[in-house]
């Protein structure tokens, strides 16, 4: 679990202010999509048409495994129209440049594995993002996180022109920590009082990518993703 908008942002709207997405307006075709192809994953912005998949994928879930594995969540707020007003909110976000929220969807049977994200901290001469996700714990340990975020991390590069992509995890997070040493990411600096957390500011890692460690090119800034 890296921390991301997945995290703190679509997880505690779930759990304890579903309601308040009731004001956004759900739209009726997607404005902005990337759609990543891995051996065993899609990933893609959610679509109201994914809604049962999704609720399946929550629904699932085990109760917590370890210390950073998210608990089950109360979905009674989330009906069809909450979960719209989601993938519209996430469309509007992604129009704006600020996160890109997907999906993570099994090939062979478009189970809804979790989510992942990159958010924009600032563009100009810097082009550079924060990475989080989310697996659901029912399939956690079978090599899902670590594709995926493969995939998003080249997705970044290529087709969101980032050129630093950037995750901050926990001290104690080995699992975390792990991943992101296997999927190539370095080990930059630790960051006192980085993040608040239950109620106190906590000390992160932060594991740092550039286009070159994939063997990409790296590319100018620009201003806007189309």
């Amino acid at each position: 679990m890296y921390l991301g908008y997945t995290q703190y942002n679509l997880l505690s709207a779930i759990a304890a202010h579903g309601h308040l997405l009731k004001d956004f307006c759900a739209m009726s075709e997607t404005a902005w999509n990337l759609e990543i192809a891995t051996e065993r994953l899609i990933l893609r912005l959610q679509q109201p048409s994914d809604y049962e998949v999704w609720y399946a994928g929550f629904a699932s879930r085990l109760p917590s495994q370890y210390k950073y594995d998210e608990e089950k969540v109360d979905l009674s707020e989330c009906d069809l129209q909450w979960f719209s007003n989601l993938c519209q909110h996430h469309q509007t976000l992604a129009l704006q440049d600020r996160v890109y929220v997907f999906g993570v969807f099994l090939r062979e049977n478009n189970r809804h594995l979790g989510n992942i994200d990159l958010s924009t901290i600032r563009r100009q001469e810097n082009q550079w993002a924060n990475l989080g996700y989310s697996i659901h714990n029912q399939y956690q340990k079978q090599g899902f996180g670590l594709e995926a975020v493969r995939a998003i991390l080249i997705a970044g590069f290529e087709h969101l022109n980032y050129h630093r992509i950037e995750a901050a995890i926990n001290l104690d997070n080995d699992r975390s920590i792990s991943l992101a040493e296997r999927v190539g990411m370095k080990a930059e600096c630790m960051r006192p009082g980085f993040f608040y957390e239950n109620e106190q500011w906590v000390d992160h890692l932060i594991y740092v990518a550039l286009p070159t460690d994939f063997g990409l090119a790296d590319k100018p800034p620009v201003e806007k993703i189309t």
